[in-house]
């Protein structure tokens, strides 16, 4: 069988009958039987969250019935149907793809989105041509949608909408007050939101299930539309949307290990690196992987040579979550860039989750890791006090992070660092010589302004020489592992499929010395370096050199410790 990869449509996926479905459908019978009807389910990008919006739309169009066996006859929902089954008509809203270059093409991009999916909904439960000359009348959100519900007045419609906020981050990313003008009180997508309302209150809208990724909309909505339930953090739902353990192996066992004879373990604990590590409640306890980078490990998984993909990271999903880095602007950039800085040197940061964002209210640390969390940048680790940790889930964000962190390190430092360069001193170390990479991370320690070696020490020096690593994926990199409670700073292991042409892995421990502190450094990090060298972790990476790394104003040396 293949994996799911680019396709969001239940109908297609299960008519195809050569795609792998997890079945999710459980969660429909526990949306169905939850207090609130109308809800808000957040989730990072790229998570499977339309898959499910479509498995919704198919369990409850009414035009479906005759179909439902066939569409889920396989699923515990079609062992299980709910009484509310094919009762609805299905108004499908979403968001991407509108323009926020300026004001008036952002309104009538959301006008025409609006419009062409009330046109849809029109055509497909056969009204007239009459009704739908009505709606291309009408020129505002609120018209369009006040004299659609005017129309179908005596239809049950359950509302799903998706994406709901893909334009208002960009626009938030764009212009704070661009942002404010359409959500603020009269702003077009308050008003479109308050004549959704004023459809539940009569009758029209039954239910409504809204996706998206971040709460910042949220609160700038809630006035005019506070009868959405916002489940994204409750333990009920953990589970809702991603992978766990067992779906992961299922998918694997079906999709790519009858093909080749393969080192099982070896598998599993890579995917776990790279693609799990989520959590979305304090009390669940099964953390989920990113289920869309799952299948697209699987599907470029070379099985003719059971090589792993060139890339773990698709460079379409690389491209999506770039763009919504540009969010990592908005208020305070300095305040913003310290607690990104405190992540990558101590993969965690402490704060409190906030269920929404105040546009009118300054952006406070804690808004800014909200945000982090909601784009999956971090995750939940666990509570402390009244406080929760929050850490890094996996190696793709890790690698994302690093991404981010060299195009400020170019801006800081007024240089341009050429990734064909960086990469192919990377090339360079893992034929075991260093000096090329030593040497890239010279010229930035060099171009750094004097402002910045006043605050420079051995935390910022950690950060720039693991930037220059994420150049390259010939090694995972472990920054800090825990091993037997000590952590070396660095551990570079070859990944696949490069294992056997490399010929060093390395262990680094990194120091920063200030004038006349280098001999000391020297000492104190060949002392640690031959401690880890004692533990059995270390002992079995093969072609291991571990070296004691000492930056300063003036060099940086590298100290082998055999």
């Amino acid at each position: 069988m293949q994996v799911i990869y680019g396709d969001s449509n239940y109908k297609n996926i299960i008519e195809d009958g050569e795609l792998l479905y997890i079945d999710k459908t459980k969660y429909i019978e526990v949306l169905e039987n939850y207090k609130r009807k109308n809800l808000m389910f957040l989730r990072p990008r790229r998570f499977g969250k339309s898959l499910f919006v479509s498995t919704l739309w198919h369990y409850y169009d009414e035009r479906f019935k005759d179909k439902f066996e066939s569409l889920f006859g396989n699923t515990y929902i079609g062992k299980n149907p709910t009484k509310l089954k094919n009762s609805y008509r299905i108004l499908f809203l979403e968001f991407s793809g509108i323009d926020i270059d300026n004001l008036e093409v952002t309104f009538n991009d959301f006008v025409n989105k609006i419009r062409t999916s009330l046109r849809i909904y029109l055509k497909t439960y056969s009204y007239t041509k009459e009704d739908i000359e009505i709606l291309n009348k009408e020129s505002t959100p609120e018209t369009l949608m006040n004299n659609f519900f005017e129309i179908v007045k005596d239809d049950k419609i359950y509302l799903l909408i998706d994406e709901y906020d893909h334009f208002a981050n960009g626009l938030l990313a764009h212009s704070i007050s661009d942002f404010a003008k359409v959500l603020s009180k009269g702003g077009f997508v308050r008003t479109f939101y308050e004549t959704i309302k004023s459809a539940t209150m009569i009758g029209v809208i039954d239910r409504v299930f809204i996706t998206g990724v971040t709460p910042i909309t949220l609160d700038s909505l809630s006035s005019g539309f506070n009868i959405v339930d916002n489940i994204s953090n409750e333990y009920q739902f953990n589970e809702m949307i991603g992978f766990n353990y067992k779906e992961v192996n299922y998918s694997l066992e079906k999709c790519l290990f009858p093909y080749c004879n393969i080192d099982k373990e070896k598998i599993y604990r890579d995917i776990k690196d790279w693609y799990n590590g989520y959590l979305f409640n304090l009390q669940a306890t099964t953390r989920l992987y990113n289920a869309t980078l799952v299948n697209y490990f699987i599907s470029k998984f070379d099985n003719n040579n059971c090589d792993y993909p060139a890339n773990m990271l698709d460079s379409n999903i690389a491209s999506d979550y770039r763009t919504i880095m540009k969010l990592f602007y908005i208020g305070d950039t300095e305040q913003n860039n310290k607690i990104l800085e405190t992540i990558i040197q101590t993969q965690e940061i402490r704060g409190f989750l906030k269920d929404r964002y105040d546009i009118e209210k300054e952006f406070s640390e804690d808004d800014f890791i909200t945000l982090l969390y909601s784009m999956g940048f971090i995750t939940i680790k666990k509570s402390s006090f009244n406080k929760t940790i929050f850490e890094v889930p996996n190696y793709v964000i890790k690698h994302l992070y690093f991404n981010y962190f060299a195009k400020e390190l170019e801006k800081r430092a007024n240089l341009t660092l050429k990734d064909s360069e960086v990469s192919d001193s990377m090339i360079e170390l893992a034929l075991s010589n260093y000096e090329p990479f030593n040497n890239k991370l010279i010229d930035v320690i060099k171009t750094l302004s004097n402002r910045d070696y006043m605050k420079f020490d051995e935390k910022h020096f950690h950060t720039i020489f693991l930037t220059l690593l994420n150049f390259s994926n010939i090694y995972y990199i472990k920054s800090q592992p825990q091993l037997s409670n000590k952590y070396p700073d660095i551990i570079l292991k070859a990944r696949n499929p490069y294992e056997e042409e490399v010929k060093a892995n390395y262990l680094i421990e990194l120091k920063w010395a200030k004038k006349g502190q280098i001999d000391s450094k020297i000492k104190e990090g060949k002392k640690q370096v031959e401690e880890y060298l004692e533990f059995e972790d270390i002992k079995e990476i093969d072609k291991l050199r571990a070296f004691v790394v000492v930056g300063s104003i003036d060099k940086i040396i590298w100290i082998e410790v055999n």
